[in-house]
């Protein structure tokens, strides 16, 4: 498809649902790509919430398949391709170019922690060679390391960058990267809890983990903002608010992953490094707790 400027509303980072074996269950990530597509989010596949590191080549390219052939040209797919390494970013873009996503979501390089002159250089290098559209995007709290809006706001000149997943927390560098970005240069939070001041100041929407289990309520709490009807998300900012601090209890996607087991929907097996036992029983209270407050339910 091709991709509206600026990109804007609702698209999910969607968790990669394995079964008890520890396989890709296919069928249950079909199954959450429908949920979304029918809700109104675009979709994200194989970025942090998809525990990327841990698949093989076949497997993120048949989830990135998969989102492609679900979202049939009717919501965007922003397939996540970044990595330590440029050379293997660029490889990945182009394979994800190939079986049909729509942009690359590429993140800062993470542990190398390249300074703000080498980001330049490798997203050019991404966007020179991948074949895709690149939303950047920057998350010092996995990465390591956080792009300025200075550097951001270079690349925004150029069109190739259509906009930046933005969870580095700081509503202060949110207000420059979108006060300072060109027209058609998206600013989205990545960050559910940061998406009512992010639109509110602003923004375009976000890149969200919530939507993975409440994504009717999110795409409605992000399309009142964009309509400046505040009222109604403020309500909903109230009815989502806790499930955005029970989705991060620990580190995600664990507790994503149960919730989604506790609504039928996937099993909560992880990949080692991650470990669904993370979660006890006191945490595993809260979530479903947060669920019900979202008015969420097993179908």
């Amino acid at each position: 498809m091709s991709l509206p400027r600026p990109l804007t509303g609702t698209l999910t980072a969607l968790y990669t649902p394995f079964a008890a074996d520890g396989s890709v269950d296919l069928d249950a990530f079909r199954g959450l790509c429908e949920r979304l597509v029918a809700a109104g989010s675009g979709l994200v596949p194989c970025g942090t919430t998809g525990e990327t590191p841990t698949l093989s080549d076949a497997e993120y390219l048949s989830l990135v398949k998969t989102a492609v052939e679900v979202a049939a040209g009717r919501v965007p797919v922003i397939a996540g391709t970044g990595s330590s390494s440029t050379e293997r970013t660029i490889a990945t873009t182009r394979a994800a170019a190939e079986v049909g996503a729509d942009a690359a979501l590429v993140v800062t390089p993470p542990y190398n922690k390249p300074p703000q002159r080498s980001l330049l250089a490798h997203f050019r290098a991404v966007a020179d060679q991948g074949g895709l559209p690149v939303l950047l995007y920057n998350v010092p709290g996995r990465t390591g390391g956080n792009m300025l809006p200075a550097t951001t706001l270079e690349l925004a000149q150029d069109p190739r960058f259509i906009g930046i997943k933005e969870a580095a927390g700081s509503v202060a560098q949110i207000e420059e990267l979108l006060y300072g970005a060109p027209d058609g240069f998206a600013v989205l939070s990545g960050d559910d809890a940061m998406t009512f001041p992010l639109v509110a100041l602003g923004g375009h929407g976000v890149v969200s983990v919530a939507a993975n289990v409440a994504p009717e309520a999110m795409v409605a709490l992000v399309d009142a903002l964009l309509a400046g009807d505040l009222e109604t998300a403020r309500g909903l900012q109230r009815q989502l608010s806790p499930l955005f601090g029970a989705l991060f209890a620990t580190t995600n996607p664990i507790p994503l992953k149960h919730a989604a087991s506790l609504l039928g929907h996937c099993a909560p097996t992880m990949r080692l490094p991650l470990t669904a036992d993370a979660v006890d029983a006191a945490m595993s209270e809260r979530i479903g707790a947060a669920l019900a407050h979202a008015k969420v339910s097993a179908a």
